[in-house]
């Protein structure tokens, strides 16, 4: 199940320029399939330590189902990947 453009479901009277995107929610297991540089175990491990680590802005909980954001994905990686000046 990959859920794609949201956006519909945003009234456009209200919309703010970070509700104006295109989001892409993926499960552990299709966002690794996607992606086989990161492996399920790995996403795992961080969904475990989210709230030590910040990861807790890229998952998605809709009941027990644990989805990833795309785009919030890459984004945490490239703020973890900058070097402190």
């Amino acid at each position: 199940m990959v859920i794609n453009n949201l956006k519909g479901f945003i009234s456009d009277g209200d919309a703010t320029p970070d509700q104006d995107k295109n989001f892409s929610f993926l499960t552990v297991k299709q966002f690794s399939k996607k992606h086989p540089a990161f492996p399920e175990g790995g996403i795992r491990h961080l969904i475990f330590y989210e709230k030590t680590n910040g990861f807790n802005r890229v998952i998605r909980r809709v009941g027990r189902r644990v989805l990833l954001d795309e785009n919030a994905f890459f984004r945490w990686v490239e703020e973890k990947n900058t070097i402190p000046q």
